[in-house]
């Protein structure tokens, strides 16, 4: 009857993740997509190598963006990637803002039209 259940132990896989400025901004982006009726859905997914946040307009087709953080990168082409719905990258660099900036421009159009 008396046994002792060991706590996990620390040093397991090591997981790729947004920190919370990034994904702020992330988050505040969508929110700001979903108000002008752009997006409806999002997806997160983190690996060991990859962090990625997936948008879609509707949730049974394949995302319009993702962006993801490949912190393996972050010394030759940065860190971020913006990703088409087709699997090519859009912009890539070292800060967020600037990867997401084609899609700020774009919803500047989406609430100016």
């Amino acid at each position: 009857m008396n046994v002792v259940t060991p706590f996990p132990q620390r040093g397991g896989p090591v997981v790729t993740a947004f920190d919370r400025p990034e994904l702020m901004r992330i988050l505040d982006l969508y929110g700001r997509m979903v108000a002008a009726g752009h997006w409806r859905d999002y997806a997160m997914q983190f690996d060991r190598d990859v962090a990625s946040f997936a948008a879609f307009r509707r949730a049974t087709e394949r995302p319009e963006v993702r962006i993801e953080k490949r912190p393996e990168l972050r010394l030759k082409q940065g860190a971020f990637a913006l990703v088409s719905e087709h699997g090519a990258v859009l912009k890539r660099g070292h800060d967020l803002a600037g990867v997401l900036a084609p899609i700020e421009r774009r919803l500047m159009r989406l609430v100016a039209e």
